[in-house]
């Protein structure tokens, strides 16, 4: 869905709240205590930038998560390129986090949740290449991302599980006006999440 499209169906709805769709018991348990100042990175694209952001940026331990994108050919693409297609970067965000407080494993088995891993197309109303979903890994992160993706294949099974553990790959910020769009933009937002049917088709993949 181009960005035209999306502020269409958001101005056609009158939603007064966001619900950003995942069931909230998928979320795993933060390791307690203070911020320890270590920093780390993971990078995920789980279709619409707009809802990975809001689904890791509220979490404790995550100390930031910015919407761009990866795996794509061109530097520094704007979303226009992106989504007219040809660059083969896909939406992402990168996320910071403190690993005293939050561990990778546990980022990784969040993020499925969010997602639906049997489509290979997109996700919901977002169709087309650059809303494919991915987790990309460094070499120290794969193993780790390989046995949660295992975990979670086991609930969905193998043959409808599309998403993969691909290596790491550069990543580029997108425009400023796409940063914390749930958090800024809580009425847009939901109504753009309720059309697109997130919390239903969750619901189907994943159970309550």
């Amino acid at each position: 869905m181009s960005l035209l499209s999306r502020f269409a169906v958001i101005a056609a709805l009158s939603i007064a709240a966001c619900s950003p769709g995942e069931p909230a018991a998928s979320a795993p348990t933060p390791q307690s205590g203070p911020d320890s100042g270590r920093r780390e990175v993971a990078l995920f694209a789980g279709g619409c930038f707009w809802s990975t952001e809001s689904n890791f940026e509220h979490m404790p331990g995550v100390v930031s998560a910015v919407s761009g994108f990866a795996g794509g050919t061109v530097a520094n693409p704007s979303y226009d390129q992106v989504v007219r297609g040809g660059t083969g970067h896909v939406e992402a965000v990168q996320v910071t986090y403190d690993p005293a407080r939050i561990s990778y494993r546990q980022l990784v088995d969040r993020f499925w949740r969010t997602i639906d891993p049997t489509d290979p197309d997109g996700q919901f109303c977002d169709q087309g290449a650059s809303y494919a979903t991915a987790v990309f890994a460094t070499a120290a992160q794969r193993p780790i991302a390989e046995a949660s993706r295992a975990a979670a294949v086991a609930v969905i099974g193998q043959r409808r599980f599309v998403t993969p553990v691909r290596n790491a790959a550069r990543f580029w910020p997108a425009e400023a006006y796409h940063q914390d769009f749930a958090r800024l933009n809580p009425v847009r937002y939901g109504g753009y999440s309720r059309f697109c049917g997130r919390e239903a088709r969750l619901r189907a993949v994943w159970g309550s």
